[in-house]
């Protein structure tokens, strides 16, 4: 927020009729530094009023404002710095290309840039310092683009950064149980779903894989030098709305106990918490001790769907251990993250002076 004329700061939302788009204008609405100022969707949206031509699937009514906006084509011209995307993988490439090489910094939920060599892949408690990654992006008008990762891989990456700062993480092991709103509208058939779990989620498992290396890797020299634990998934959709729950098994570089594991969670803390920023939660880690829980109807929205939660913590042998962690994926794992990305590049000095 510009602290000399207590004016917010104007974003624009890029796909913004779609799930993650209207997740954004929610969680954007009453926010202390940003107005949304220009909203972008298809050129079948395009021109007409938001209202009209979005399907709402989010709790709550759309924000009067919101509804009253006129939809903009996805091209560079927003009255704004920061654009926030939403993009279907199918379209974003090219289009957050353009908005960066416009001189925006594009804050992206989509995949197409993630494994990019200059791009963060960013969990601003986990790797802050690769925020140093847009200063070898060549983007023109000193745009740049920063992604958030896939909605499973900000959990799975938040519970194993502070075991890997302590203990060293050497082997993962995970299976996902997904819930419906990480596919978009209209998702899953019911058919296919109700009463029923899918054992296969298209190119998900390669995300889960590839993912946490980089963003637990080390930033050495203007670059990201992998990490080198190795990752194995299997990903389900599950019949839930909200909120992945992940079934983890882990090997460690240095014997452990279990206070030892409960204490590096409970005392973890990053980037986001030190500067108080308006979406970091308190506590990014919550373990439950209830070997019911975490569970994605109860605990989903803990510190406004910001906080990752774990439980069930065990010893298997060998330096193994077993845990559950949950995150909500379209907050946390999607919107809410991308704008607390956006929250820590600004107050890390990449907004410009316009």
């Amino acid at each position: 927020m510009n602290k000399e004329n207590n004016k917010k700061i104007p974003v624009g939302i890029l796909g913004a009729t779609g799930m993650v788009g209207q997740k954004f204008i929610k969680l954007l609405e009453n926010h202390p530094w940003f107005e949304i100022v220009a909203l972008g969707a298809s050129s079948r949206s395009a021109g007409k009023m938001y209202g009209e031509v979005v399907n709402w699937q989010v709790d709550g009514a759309i924000p009067q404002i919101i509804a009253k906006m006129k939809v903009q084509s996805c091209e560079p011209k927003y009255p704004c710095q920061i654009v926030f995307s939403g993009l279907d993988s199918s379209v974003a490439g090219e289009i957050e290309n353009a908005f960066a090489n416009a001189g925006h910094l594009v804050i992206s939920n989509s995949k197409n840039h993630r494994m990019g060599t200059s791009i963060p892949l960013l969990i601003p408690e986990v790797n802050a310092d690769h925020i140093e990654l847009i200063k070898t992006q060549s983007f023109s008008n000193g745009g740049a683009i920063v992604t958030n990762p896939n909605c499973s891989v900000v959990g799975l990456a938040t519970a194993l950064k502070p075991l890997d700062d302590i203990f060293s993480v050497k082997a993962v092991d995970v299976v996902t149980l997904q819930a419906l709103s990480g596919a978009g509208y209209p998702g899953v058939p019911s058919m296919d779903i109700l009463n029923n779990v899918i054992p296969y989620i298209h190119d998900e498992e390669d995300k889960v894989e590839t993912e946490p290396q980089k963003i637990l890797g080390c930033f050495n020299d203007g670059k990201v030098d992998y990490h080198p634990m190795k990752v194995s998934a299997q990903c389900t959709r599950v019949p839930v709305i909200d909120g992945h729950l992940e079934c983890v098994t882990l090997t460690l570089g240095q014997k452990t106990s279990k206070d030892k594991i409960l204490d590096a969670w409970k005392e973890f803390s990053g980037e986001p918490q030190k500067l108080k920023l308006p979406s970091a939660p308190n506590n990014p880690i919550v373990y439950f001790e209830d070997p019911r829980y975490p569970q994605p109807r109860r605990h989903s929205n803990l510190e406004r769907g910001m906080a990752v939660s774990t439980g069930r913590l065990r010893e298997v042998g060998d330096g193994r251990w077993k845990f559950i962690v949950l995150s909500h994926n379209t907050i946390r794992g999607a919107a809410g993250g991308a704008i607390l990305n956006a929250e820590i590049l600004i107050k890390k000095g990449y907004l410009r002076d316009e």
